[in-house]
């Protein structure tokens, strides 16, 4: 199995620490989140790591992983540094993002998952969405789960709680079908929206899209994405104050509620 790590925006929500530097760089209680993703991901048995660069890729420079860059990382989002790495996906892949950070209980099980598209979610994480966020329930997407215990609706913003009762928390898994699945999918609609400066489902354009955008459109094509369930185990690092607070938690012990250094 490999991992790709998607590193390459700016941070512009992290901007009071990682104005000149990419926010995965930025420590965290010692090391560097990319630091820490990078060891977790060999600690259970990924070897092949891949890291998708953008901004100051010149700072990221971990020995032992191979490195892409989106140098068009201003115009675009996170499908479009996945595809940078295109040439990668041959095997079971998993699809990691540079901001977050993840126990090594939540990989094992992830790259455990008996799924072709495999998307992790978290099934309590309102403690965690509350704490981190003052106005949390504005910062909600939808994540509906079917009766046939597959994935219906993903990434649709400011939903109802009804709809947002688990969360996506950037990983996902593919299985070598999956990533060739994802691959004809993405190649069919770019052909027909690559070019187009407009609104693409819940992204600015097809070039800006999210991956959320992207897995519903393997939803509407009629392959079949599951949930891989945990509960807590991850940090998200996209404002200063996740930086800051994440820091604080560490000081006064909280930090156990949400995240395991060692588990």
């Amino acid at each position: 199995m490999k991992a790709i790590i998607l590193a390459a925006g700016m941070g512009t929500r992290m901007s009071k620490y990682a104005k000149d530097l990419p926010k995965c760089m930025l420590d965290f209680n010692g090391k560097t989140l990319i630091e820490r993703q990078v060891e977790t991901l060999m600690s259970v048995g990924i070897e092949g790591i891949i890291v998708v660069k953008g901004y100051m890729p010149e700072k990221i420079n971990i020995p032992g992983i191979r490195y892409y860059v989106n140098e068009d990382y201003a115009n675009t989002n996170m499908v479009e540094t996945l595809m940078r790495a295109e040439s990668e996906m041959d095997d079971d892949t998993l699809v990691c993002y540079g901001d977050i950070l993840y126990e090594k209980s939540v990989v094992k099980k992830v790259i455990k998952a008996d799924a072709d598209i495999g998307v992790t979610v978290d099934t309590d994480y309102l403690d965690y969405w509350k704490a981190r966020l003052d106005n949390w329930k504005e910062d909600v997407e939808s994540l509906v789960i079917g009766e046939q215990g597959n994935i219906v609706e993903i990434g649709v913003p400011n939903c109802q709680l009804e709809k947002a009762k688990v969360r996506y928390v950037g990983l996902i898994k593919f299985s070598k079908k999956g990533i060739e699945i994802l691959k004809k999918i993405y190649h069919r609609n770019k052909e027909k929206y690559f070019d187009k400066d407009e609104k693409f489902m819940n992204s600015k354009s097809f070039k800006k899209m999210y991956m959320t955008d992207m897995m519903q459109l393997i939803i509407n094509s009629g392959q079949k994405v599951y949930p891989i369930k945990i509960h807590h185990g991850w940090l998200e690092f996209d404002t200063n104050e996740d930086y800051e607070k994440a820091i604080e938690w560490v000081k006064s012990g909280i930090i156990g509620k949400f995240f395991n250094f060692k588990s």
